[in-house]
């Protein structure tokens, strides 16, 4: 008979766990039989020692058979999804969707929410009068065979041991294990049934993953899993030294997605987009132009209709905060660095994130930058526009900036804001 402390004793001293093994301490701790207190300690073994490539795929095999699996193959169009692991002003996939969707794909996205410095697709889209985040499995399947874009949230039955290890790991110090991570994010992305997957990996102060090596380690692990599993999967490695985009917040983020679905997008934010945009369509097989689409006007047409499908309101103004302060520039000269980390707290600080995954947050918050890491600035011109509901806020948000702005006599070096490749 298997015993979960068999098991820990294995993986403690190094031992490789067979994939009977493994299956049966997923199942086992998804139905109540393995304790919190015994999975909290494979998980910390698992920190030190790893997963071997066998033991990852049987452990990302185990948590995806622990709930369903969704058939989308009553969906017409070639489906194709997107993940990202969280930056600050990270809206991508309120443009992107509706983009790679108007250009003849079907895009499946299960989102969440944000937790600490990092916004939450959901909490984004839920400042949108009427727009609603929990869809029943036929309904997902409908739209997506109809508007062609889904952004949702998981529902209950998939992955569940995803669900109950991921809440372990936050509170047990095992979240920076790359095989946690990847089985953690794959085991949904598998599950939820899309065809082809496009993996956008974050690197810098803002993101999960700050070293250039380890991010790409995850991105070429995730990229495996998917490709075992028959999902065609490919990733980016993109920048977040610096908030992509100028908007970091809820209806912020909303209202700056808009403006670039009109044209009027940060370069660096449309840069982001259309590189994440051109793997999908190739992915699906589709030969069109994302870029052309963005322009004519097919991408914005196209988001109206996916929020419209949710329940959703375009065309109600998007809620505003009620207070301002603004943080002006210490001296002339360039912009050399504006830490994405410290805006995202600021921004959390502010109402718009949230400590706790029950917290409320406030869809007006959040930080407009008004100046980004390479261009000029004049002494007290303004830098930053931080926004909330809640005046008293202010002064943790202003402390969670220092030594977040740097401005110096010579323009900085900036980098691509994509920066590789993984296939």
């Amino acid at each position: 008979m298997t015993a979960a402390v068999d098991l820990i004793h294995a993986k403690r001293d190094g031992r490789t766990l067979s994939d009977g093994e493994i299956s049966w301490l997923i199942d086992a701790y998804t139905n109540g039989q393995v304790a919190d207190e015994q999975m909290s300690a494979m998980a910390m073994a698992i920190y030190f020692r790893g997963l071997t490539p066998r033991e990852l795929r049987a452990w990302t095999d185990a948590m995806i058979a622990s709930g369903q699996r969704l058939d989308l193959s009553a969906v017409p169009a070639p489906t194709v999804d997107k993940h990202s692991t969280g930056g600050v002003g990270d809206k991508v996939s309120l443009i992107l969707a509706p983009l790679v969707a108007s250009c003849g794909a079907a895009v499946p996205q299960l989102s969440g929410r944000g937790l600490g410095h990092t916004g939450g697709t959901l909490d984004k889209l839920e400042s949108i009068a009427g727009w609603r985040a929990e869809l029943k499995a036929p309904d997902f399947v409908s739209l997506l065979s109809t508007v062609g874009a889904v952004i949702c949230a998981a529902g209950a039955d998939l992955a569940p041991a995803d669900r109950k290890l991921y809440a372990l790991r936050d509170v047990t110090g095992t979240v920076e294990s790359i095989p946690l991570i990847a089985s953690s994010i794959m085991s949904k992305k598998i599950a939820e049934g899309t065809q082809s997957l496009v993996l956008d990996v974050k690197v810098g102060s803002g993101a999960f993953m700050r070293d250039l090596d380890a991010a790409r380690e995850l991105a070429q692990t995730m990229v495996r899993l998917g490709t075992e599993s028959g999902v065609r999967t490919t990733a980016l490695l993109t920048s977040m030294d610096s908030p992509l985009g100028r908007a970091v917040g809820n209806a912020v983020e909303v209202a700056e997605s808009i403006e670039t679905l009109r044209g009027a997008g940060p370069d660096d934010l449309v840069e982001v987009t259309l590189a994440l945009a051109r793997e999908m369509l190739a992915l699906a097989g589709i030969d069109t132009d994302p870029a052309v689409a963005l322009a004519d006007g097919r991408a914005l047409a196209k988001y109206r209709e996916m929020i419209a499908g949710q329940g959703g309101n375009p065309d109600v103004p998007l809620p505003v905060a009620r207070h301002v302060q603004i943080v002006k520039a210490p001296a002339s000269g360039w912009l050399r660095r504006l830490d994405a980390l410290a805006v995202g707290t600021a921004a959390w600080r502010l109402g718009a994130g949230r400590a706790r995954k029950e917290d409320p947050v406030s869809a007006g918050a959040g930080v407009i930058c008004k100046v980004k890491p390479g261009e000029q600035v004049k002494f007290s011109q303004p830098l930053l526009e931080l926004r909330t509901d809640e005046p008293e806020r202010f002064a943790a948000a202003v402390d969670a900036l220092a030594g977040a702005i740097e401005v110096g006599p010579d323009a900085p070096v900036i980098g691509p804001a994509v920066i590789e490749r993984i296939a």
